[in-house]
């Protein structure tokens, strides 16, 4: 063989090992992701992850599907505990004030620092409203990702019908239940078509039942402190009773627990005419509906004011330097400027970082797309989300209350007093933890 070919058999089998050493180098990390909302959701996050990977040799990232945010939740602390904990996570933010008391899961800080900026200034990139529920005790814990919040949705041609203006939706509870009624059809004693349904199963309920509670002038919980919830509240009891009177009182609203997917189904099978849903369904309902529709701010009775939704990014505890640093690479590319305008137009969420709106895409996109404009200007009046020690828990406390409600087996009075007693009791273990203790009086 003359010297020419053993030189480029020589390279040819360098190039083989380099591109085999950089593939072994490769790290290889998991994803955790929920779908909470309808839609195409997963085949939208595997396309991202697609071209996070095609663009980044040195990582590569596998999806995996969690299920709704309470799965995520409980499946992530599964993982963390067996000793496999994912890179990222998507984590609805209202659990991330219980996985910080917790110690469940690690700061961004020093990811921060080491790539030159302040804690101010990577916040500063997201829209103000998101921070109580990223920055916990003075640090950085989670990186909004995709975020809502409720919107009420309602049928034009069904508002012309029953002689309401279309391009006036109720902005009031009082409007909302006159509203209702006319909307409301009944064949008999059979309804063929409801004013207005609102989701009550897990999660959802909690989320709505708080947007009611605070636009009643109420406050859900304690924002600064993790054990401290206000159920039995005037302002809440009112806000049980509005859903109540909706259901039981005037008849507008069905009985019963309403699951998300089926309340966005009745919508655009034109069986019920209003929907309060989360702006993530806006692009399942914009590419669905088989007639005009149009979206609106929540109708208040107090003020207008709606929680905050939807999740940041997380990591958990256990991670080592490679996994973590590769996680940080994949979290901070998701959360820029152009990937967050495109989760926005592929799904209804609004961009987090400020950055997208100011992109040629996301302009021409709001253009054509105005109602896609209703959340952001609800963030003016935007609270965070309901975040305690126990979260899910604590919530659930309320919901079964509601639903219950709901389903004519309890008095709303006495469903706000049950919940109080019944959150109070799960959150006294971390009530006596941080209890101040003095000394004896002599």
């Amino acid at each position: 063989m003359s010297n020419r070919l053993l030189s480029m058999s020589a390279l040819a089998v360098a190039a083989c090992l380099t591109t085999f050493g950089a593939a072994q180098a490769a790290t290889n990390i998991e994803m955790f992701f929920p779908v909470p909302v309808d839609g195409q959701l997963a085949r939208d996050m595997g396309t991202l992850v697609k071209k996070f990977n095609d663009t980044h040799p040195d990582i590569v990232v596998t999806p995996v599907f969690t299920g709704s945010y309470d799965d995520t939740l409980i499946k992530t602390n599964a993982a963390t505990k067996a000793g496999k904990p994912p890179a990222a996570v998507i984590m609805s933010a209202n659990f991330l004030t219980d996985l910080v008391i917790e110690g469940q899961i690690q700061p961004f800080d020093d990811l921060i620092k080491a790539s030159g900026k302040t804690d101010d200034e990577f916040m500063g990139q997201f829209f103000k409203a998101l921070h109580p529920n990223a920055v916990i005790n003075g640090n950085v814990y989670g990186v909004p990702f995709q975020n809502s919040t409720p919107l009420l949705y309602y049928n034009k041609e069904q508002f012309k019908e029953a002689g309401l203006d279309p391009e006036h939706p109720p902005k009031t509870w009082q409007e909302l239940i006159v509203a209702a009624q006319k909307l409301t059809k009944r064949d008999g004693e059979r309804v063929t078509r409801w004013g207005i349904t609102m989701p009550s199963s897990y999660d959802y309920c909690g989320w709505l039942l708080e947007a009611l509670t605070m636009s009643n002038g109420g406050r859900w919980f304690n924002e600064d402190y993790g054990g401290e919830v206000y159920y039995n509240a005037p302002s809440t009891l009112g806000a049980v009773t509005f859903w109540s009177d909706l259901a039981n009182k005037f008849k507008v609203h069905p009985t019963g627990e309403q699951k998300a997917p089926g309340v966005s189904t009745a919508f655009l099978a034109g069986q019920t005419a209003m929907m309060v849903l989360s702006t993530g369904s806006l692009t399942h309902v914009r590419k669905n509906a088989k007639f005009p529709f149009g979206v609106a701010f929540v109708p208040s009775n107090v003020r207008n004011a709606v929680p905050i939704g939807g999740a940041s990014l997380v990591q958990p505890k256990g991670l080592d330097a490679e996994k973590r640093k590769a996680g940080w690479t994949l979290i901070t590319w998701l959360t820029a400027p152009e990937q967050s305008g495109w989760w926005s137009r592929a799904t209804g969420y609004f961009a987090p970082n400020k950055g997208a709106y100011a992109l040629p895409d996301m302009k021409e996109f709001l253009a054509k797309n105005p109602e896609a404009k209703i959340a952001l200007e609800q963030l003016e009046y935007a609270k965070p989300w309901f975040a305690t020690y126990k979260t899910l828990a604590v919530r659930k406390a309320i919901e079964d209350q509601m639903q219950a409600v709901l389903s004519g087996k309890v008095e709303p009075k006495q469903a706000v007093e049950t919940a109080q007693k019944n959150a109070d009791e799960i959150m006294r273990p971390y009530v006596e933890r941080t209890a101040l203790k003095l000394p004896a009086m002599n």
